[in-house]
């Protein structure tokens, strides 16, 4: 058995349970993936969706450009609320584990601006972060850490805005991280509380629980995931919650570099009366 010696940031503590939930489903979506990438290096992301209550539609364009022997990506955003982003990043370079980010965003429609200045550094047993977010509202201090010993995980994630001079977000972490395991647990300003397991069985069974509940607040959320590996070119994805809604998914890959995912929620508890929601994904890769 093999721990990481580097620990996650604080936002992927808890990720594998996450994906077994979310990856795999797109539920009232009609959705399609575009990704090339030229011989330079340069890459192209474009998506699109429509959703299948509300008709609209909304896409992304994204180019991303890796300058690999100075550390350095370009990359620049659009979507179809025609905001621009350009996003820079620099790392492993003033020192190793050290990851510098210059992230601003434009909205031509209604001329608001934003930027961040975002910072990590990871190392043996610490991953340490801190974002400066400039906008209309004023400037809002990001800052978290996650310490790891021996597959132990604890974190801690604050926001301090200064226009109100306090601190306006304050969550902590704790949890046990193995290759086939994981035990998540956190509290959120001391109101929120949740917890997430991940199991992988074997090479083809992935599982995940996870719980939730608010203080003051006797009712309980919670759900169990699972996801099978039919083989290298299919998937099912299987879930379900308290409220008994029922998510199904299915990802298939037709050929090298074309994936189609089709999903499925159903309300368990009005399998009758209709109102369940389809989802249908394809994504190509070049």
């Amino acid at each position: 058995m093999q721990v990481m010696a580097v620990p996650p940031t604080y936002v992927d503590l808890g990720k594998p349970a996450r994906d077994v939930f979310t990856k795999g489903y797109g539920f009232g979506l009609i959705k399609l993936d575009l990704k090339t990438k030229s011989e330079n290096g340069l890459e192209f992301t474009s998506t699109g969706s429509a959703n299948t209550e509300t008709s609209k539609v909304a896409g992304t364009l994204e180019t991303k450009y890796k300058w690999a022997e100075h550390g350095l990506t370009f990359t620049e955003k659009w979507n179809t609320d025609n905001t621009l982003g350009t996003e820079i990043t620099l790392e492993d370079q003033l020192t190793k584990g050290l990851k510098l980010t210059f992230d601003s965003s434009f909205s031509p429609n209604t001329g608001k601006k934003s930027g961040k200045i975002k910072t990590g550094y990871k190392r043996e047993h610490i991953n340490v972060g801190c974002d400066v977010d400039y906008d209309i509202n004023g400037t809002a201090v990001h800052g978290a850490v996650v310490v790891g010993y021996e597959g132990w995980l604890a974190g801690y994630q604050m926001t301090f805005e200064a226009g109100k001079n306090r601190v306006t977000q304050s969550n902590f972490a704790v949890g046990y991280k193995t290759d086939e395991f994981q035990l998540h647990t956190n509290v959120n300003d001391g109101t929120e509380f949740g917890g997430s397991i991940y199991q992988k069985v074997n090479d083809q069974l992935e599982t995940a629980v996870n719980l939730a509940w608010t203080a003051g607040n006797s009712n309980t959320r919670f759900g169990i995931a699972a996801k099978y590996q039919i083989d290298s070119d299919a998937a099912f994805s299987a879930k379900v919650n308290n409220s008994s809604l029922v998510g199904l998914g299915y990802t298939q890959t037709l050929k090298p570099g074309i994936k189609l995912t089709l999903s499925a929620l159903l309300d368990g508890k009005n399998i009758n009366a209709g109102g369940h929601k389809l989802g249908l994904g394809l994504e190509f890769e070049a």
